[in-house]
């Protein structure tokens, strides 16, 4: 990116004859890009989420179907997401998968867009298409798979696998600082029960082993999120009937956890996935800087509070450019947490009670990685701001009424993107349970973080012989 003294300095020093007859419409146009999106993103899907966080599923489905603007919308990724999602918890899984493709080839074939950019710099980050972040673009191919497996096709989650593979692989090559959300340990894990479910207990062992050593590596630092429990016996479980016995014995003692081979019973296994409540939303923070001003036309935005300051070097004419401006607002996003009601839950069937671990905690890696690019964000805001206030002087030099409602229009312009996927669960538990054959009654206990029980649900799962059939369930509620 281009330094900010640059764009202050280094457009044309004055406006060529006529270019002040131009400015209404430039103003026009701002104006324009500017007021629709005063609310927030979700402000905008309003009835949409009202639908969803009830649990009326249908209803909020015909809300999306019925948006028939939604596909020349900058916001189209996530439409296809909210549909994946909408359509996957109604049964609809080719339906919800065919949403998911789409959103796949969308967010892989983004771009830069050169002259979106350079109208965000004008304007607000809200102007350009949106491509999703990392780890929501991860979970388009957990959904998929989970439809597949739910359609029946193995090899077609296996596929999701391997895409899965080359995103992780892509995500780690482009952030090398250990600080950052660059691995991904419950997307090894899924790959890792996919594999197991598939009879590639091989590669299964592997993908286990690389989810061990993120979560101990990367989301306990990074996330609170320890190894969960059910990784660990899998993992064991995978390592023997791989025939890697060493490791059995290897892992038996670094986990204090016994392995039992399991007999030929003729049950099958249920892994069961709980998501829980739902992903934060992006809002919108103001943060002031004051502008200090150096010697030779050095400039420095600098908000004391947050410890924040941002040196320019710019010429004394880029500074002039800035005119008498003093104090600045920069709009930022950030995400606002959507507490969930549950904080944990247990699946009894009989007999038999198994924990859910947390697996995924979404929340977090959503904070984490916008914090890991807040920095980038700021400085991004600040060349906006700089952009629009040295336009704005020199359109003052030409006509001091269309400069003042520049930079009026452009305070109201001053925004930021406040999109995300906000159908994601706030977090995701999951346990594995062996079941005899058939239909098999279950309860799931949901849990309040007082250690009550809120809410007991009727469940049933379909087991064959020999083979492990997936489930998801999503409780949507959360306290905001």
């Amino acid at each position: 990116m281009r330094s900010l003294s640059w764009y202050i300095h280094g457009s044309p020093k004055r406006f060529s004859k006529g270019g002040a007859k131009r400015v209404p419409s430039l103003l026009l146009l701002l104006l324009l890009l500017a007021l629709p999106g005063c609310r927030t993103y979700y402000q905008q899907q309003q009835a949409f989420h009202n639908h969803f966080r009830s649990g009326n599923i249908e209803e909020a489905a015909k809300v999306l179907d019925g948006d028939r603007r939604a596909d020349r919308r900058r916001t189209r990724l996530l439409h296809l997401m909210n549909q994946g999602v909408v359509h996957q918890m109604l049964g609809d899984y080719q339906k919800s998968n065919n949403f998911f493709e789409e959103a796949y080839f969308l967010g892989d074939e983004a771009r830069t867009n050169y002259g979106d950019e350079a109208l965000a710099l004008l304007v607000n980050p809200r102007v350009t298409e949106y491509r999703g972040e990392p780890f929501e673009l991860l979970m388009i191919h957990y959904y998929k798979a989970m439809n597949f497996i739910r359609m029946g096709d193995l090899d077609a989650a296996l596929v999701e696998c391997r895409r899965l593979n080359i995103a992780l692989n892509a995500l780690s090559d482009r952030y090398r600082s250990e600080n950052r959300y660059r691995r991904d340990a419950f997307v090894h894990n899924l790959m890792g029960l996919i594999y197991d479910a598939a009879g590639d207990h091989n590669n299964a062992f592997i993908a286990y082993r690389n989810a061990l050593e993120i979560y101990e590596d990367d989301y306990a630092r990074l996330f609170g999120v320890a190894a969960p429990g059910q990784l660990k016996k899998d993992l064991l479980r995978a390592a023997y009937r791989t025939g890697f016995h060493d490791q059995v014995r290897l892992y038996e003692a670094r986990f204090d956890m016994k392995h039992e081979p399991e007999e030929a019973t003729g049950t099958g296994d249920l892994v069961f996935f709980w998501h829980n409540g739902l992903g934060p939303v992006k809002d919108e923070v103001s943060i002031t800087f004051t502008i200090v001003r150096g010697a030779g036309g050095a400039v420095h935005f600098v908000n004391e509070e947050e410890g924040l300051s941002f040196p320019v070097p710019a010429s004394k004419k880029a500074s002039d450019d800035l005119g008498d401006l003093r104090v600045i607002r920069v709009a930022l996003p950030k995400y606002v947490e959507r507490k969930p009601v549950y904080a944990s839950a247990r699946l009894t069937s009989g007999q038999q009670q198994a924990q859910l671990y947390l697996g995924q905690d979404i929340n977090a890696v959503a904070f984490q990685a916008l914090e890991d690019r807040m920095f980038r964000e700021t400085g991004t805001a600040l060349l906006r701001l700089a952009i629009r206030q040295a336009a704005e002087q020199r359109i003052r030099k030409e006509d001091a009424a269309i400069g003042a409602i520049f930079g009026l229009v452009g305070a109201i312009a001053e925004q930021a993107d406040t999109r995300n996927w906000q159908t994601l669960p706030h977090s995701i538990h999951y346990t594995r349970m062996n079941l005899p054959p058939g239909t098999t009654p279950l309860t799931l206990e949901l849990i309040l973080p007082n250690g009550n029980t809120a809410r007991t649900l009727s469940l049933e799962a379909e087991t064959d012989p020999g083979r492990t059939t997936f489930m998801n369930f999503h409780t949507v509620g959360h306290t905001r």
